[in-house]
Order: C-alpha cells, then sequence, then structure tokens
C-alpha cells in the first residue's frame, strides 16, 4: 500500500575511504552509505545501524534524509546490501527524488491465496517465477509490494504479468508476457504397491533359480570324493 508520510532518517556527513575504515563503521554501530541523483554531487553518509533499520521498516517508499541537521531532501532506497551469512546491513545507496516527478522502481511482488486453491488440493505445485516488478510511479505512490491473488489457479495454470492488476498511480514497465507464476502437477508419484510386491517375488524366484543351478561348492554342499 502506497504512503504519502515520510521518515526523517539523520545521518552524518563522512569522507569517503576504503573498506578498513567502512569496517571499522560498522563495528561502531554504523553504516556507510551514499546519496545520489537530483543533479548534485554524491553525499558520502553514516547512519546508526538501528535508526536506519527502523526508518525503513516504517517509512514506505519516501524518506526525508537529513545531512548533520541540513534541510531534509526527499529520498528513496536505491540499494541494499547485507552481510551474506548474518544479513546484517553493510551499506546502503539512496536517491534524490522530486515529489512531483515519477520514477521507475522496483517493488516486492507477493503471491496470495494459494492455499485455499484448487491447485493445492490437487497437490499441485507453485513456481513463481518473478519475485519483483519493476513500475513507474510518482515517489509517494510507490507501494511496498504488488499483491496478486492466485487462490483460483488450477494444476497446469501459467499466470503472465498482463493478468495483473496495478496499484492506482502505479504502471507496470516489464514485458506483459512476463511469467509470474506456473502449476505444475505434483513432482512426487507413489509406487503403486502391488508394482512393489510383484517386483519382490520376481527378486526372489531369481535367487532361487540361481541357488538351485550353482555348483555344490557354491551352494555350501561337498565335492564327491574321488575313485580310489
Amino acid at each position: 500500500m502506497a504512503t504519502t508520510d515520510t521518515t526523517v532518517l539523520a545521518v552524518a556527513h563522512r569522507d569517503p575511504a576504503g573498506s578498513r575504515e567502512a569496517r571499522r563503521l560498522r563495528r561502531t554501530g554504523n553504516v556507510p552509505g551514499v546519496v545520489y541523483g537530483g543533479g548534485e554531487d554524491p553525499i558520502a553518509f553514516q547512519v546508526d545501524a538501528r535508526q536506519l533499520r527502523q526508518a525503513l521498516a516504517h517509512a514506505g517508499a519516501v524518506l526525508d534524509l537529513q545531512i548533520d541537521g541540513d534541510e531534509a531532501t526527499p529520498v528513496v532506497l536505491k540499494d541494499l546490501a547485507r552481510h551474506p551469512v548474518t544479513g546484517e546491513t553493510i551499506h546502503v545507496d539512496l536517491l534524490r527524488v522530486r515529489l512531483d516527478v515519477a520514477i521507475e522502481t522496483t517493488v516486492l511482488l507477493e503471491l496470495v491465496g494459494a492455499e485455499s486453491s484448487p491447485a493445492t488440493k490437487d497437490g499441485g505445485v507453485f513456481e513463481q517465477v518473478t519475485r519483483e516488478l519493476t513500475i513507474e510511479a510518482l515517489p509517494a505512490e510507490i507501494p511496498d509490494s504488488v499483491q496478486h491473488d492466485v487462490s483460483e489457479l488450477h494444476v497446469g495454470d501459467t499466470v503472465t504479468l498482463d493478468a495483473l492488476t496495478a496499484p492506482p498511480g502505479v504502471k507496470f514497465v516489464d514485458d506483459p508476457d512476463t511469467v509470474i507464476v506456473t502449476v505444475s502437477a505434483p513432482r512426487l508419484q507413489l509406487v503403486d504397491e502391488n508394482e512393489i510386491e510383484e517386483e519382490t517375488e520376481v527378486v526372489g524366484e531369481e535367487g532361487e533359480e540361481a541357488a538351485e543351478g550353482a555348483p555344490a561348492s557354491e551352494a555350501g554342499g561337498e565335492e564327491p570324493a574321488g575313485e580310489q
């Protein structure tokens, strides 16, 4: 759902430095970042990791970035890098925007209703092929995510982007034929119990025949004594 509310993110200017300085910042509970765009030079900053986490969780699309107490500038999240093991934010990129100019960005696509669909009742397997959508919208109208109801899908169905309804003020940029989700038949088939019994009987018979046709020495018997 889009929102016109903004959250102030207070950060401190920093001098661009190498990876050693970035690691030092993270050890002190801060995250290095850069703000771009708006016809201005990029500015490097540092922000408290907890404050950044809270701002991103409650801001919606737009943040009011305030550097060293100066006048706030509207920005949106451009990129967020996370540690591959801990998942902690290790770098953030922000983009200056004008609230009256539409921009392109990506949002998450959420599928809802799969658990109650005919496909699920028939053991179908959902595969979400596309998890992010490229959209165009005013910064204040960018939704947190786009939801699509799949509760009516059956096994064998395929959904493409042209079946989705864009939220108000939002335009889909991707190809309308982009595959969103497919539903396939169950991947695991249970073997019929009769087939298992028949196979077991065949193996047993083959084993008995091999034992009967084997030489006495192989079957565990004694060889006949030679004539004196």
